[in-house]
């Protein structure tokens, strides 16, 4: 999808706004090449979302009259969106922004998130891009690890209480939990990490 100025199919969202805002015409497509990928690796939309805030930063110090910080949108842009950034060097490139004709506070109003990145492709250009293998498979990893972590603590609760009492004995202790998966089809019997190292089971090898 083109851009055009003021389009009704993505000026009703925050990036399409902003985009109209500061005049940022292609972004757009190149949003949506960037994360498609077409022919190249593609952008996660953190990284997307990064890359558009720096695009718009960029055409706030073009129109600016001194530009004296053009040339390190970088080291700008982390030190407006970096907490672990000095609170003199954050004033100093504020206020230099600010002498130089910068709305500071509106331009990081201005600046997106991920989820808007996400938004604005999908509802806002119609881009539709499955969920990547990798991307799904660390989010099953995460899943587990979180609900073994849970387990272990409720364990660990539980035993400790009952150690406080006369009807139970434990010393030092330790918890492991393991899962173990095993294929009823093709037989193949892995602990969960390894399943998921795999990519699943051996059902495939035996067609």
């Amino acid at each position: 999808m083109a851009d055009s100025p003021n389009s009704g199919g993505t000026s009703r969202y925050k990036v399409g706004k902003v985009m109209n805002r500061y005049s940022l015409g292609g972004t757009g497509q190149k949003l949506e090449e960037y994360w498609v990928g077409d022919d190249r690796e593609s952008y996660s939309l953190r990284e997307l979302a990064e890359y558009f805030n720096k695009e718009l930063l960029r055409s706030a110090l073009a129109k600016t009259a001194q530009q004296r910080l053009d040339g390190d949108i970088d080291t700008i842009y982390r030190t407006l969106r970096d907490e672990d950034v000095s609170r003199g060097e954050q004033v100093h490139v504020r206020k230099t922004l600010e002498h130089d004709g910068v709305d500071v506070e509106q331009l990081q109003r201005d600046f997106v998130t991920h989820q808007a990145i996400h938004t604005y492709l999908t509802k806002g250009r119609g881009v539709e891009k499955g969920s990547e293998a990798g991307d799904r498979i660390e989010s099953a990893r995460q899943t587990i690890n979180g609900l073994r972590g849970r387990l272990v603590a409720v364990v660990e609760t539980t035993l400790s209480n009952l150690r406080k009492t006369d009807i139970f004995t434990l010393g030092s202790f330790d918890i492991f939990v393991e899962i173990n998966v095993l294929c009823t089809d093709c037989g193949s019997h892995k602990n969960i990490s390894k399943l998921l190292n795999d990519g699943g089971c051996e059902c495939d090898s035996k067609k």
